[in-house]
């Protein structure tokens, strides 16, 4: 895919970079901060119930994973460092407490990620939500009849 620059900022609104993520880091839509982001764990919503912005053109896709990876797994590995060289637990301690610990901590902290993720690519027109954008995708081309792909 040939390189777009959009970065033509004239036409459009300077959109809140903090606020925005800080909305999709509370389950909230990135341009009014009031509407649900998410229509179940992790699916976010077509578009907002409350402003009615287009939330679909999100491609978060790798990054929250990615992110809470980094995250969780820095935070477990220290404390299960830390419990190690203080305390000296058995195996069967550690593995059942930081295997729980860490899938919760995971679950816990994807969400909001995947929401700061989606705010900032709505604060900063990546993908579809700029709306003199070209597509991200070119249209399907047509199949000949009796083909198959």
């Amino acid at each position: 895919m040939p390189y777009q620059d959009t970065s033509h900022t004239a036409s459009r609104p300077e959109r809140p970079l903090g606020d925005a993520i800080l909305r999709g880091l509370s389950s909230r839509c990135p341009a009014c901060g009031e509407g649900k982001l998410f229509d179940g764990y992790l699916a976010v919503q077509h578009a907002c119930p409350s402003c009615g912005e287009e939330l679909h053109h999100h491609r978060a896709d790798d990054a929250p994973p990615y992110f809470t990876i980094l995250i969780v797994g820095h935070l477990i590995v220290s404390l299960v460092l830390g419990v190690e060289v203080a305390f000296k637990p058995p195996l069967w301690i550690h593995f059942m407490l930081w295997i729980p610990l860490t899938i919760i901590s995971a679950l816990a902290v994807l969400r909001p990620i995947k929401g700061g993720v989606v705010g900032l690519q709505w604060a900063l027109y990546m993908h579809g939500f700029d709306p003199d954008a070209e597509p991200d995708l070119p249209e399907p081309e047509p199949q000949p009849a009796g083909t198959a792909s």
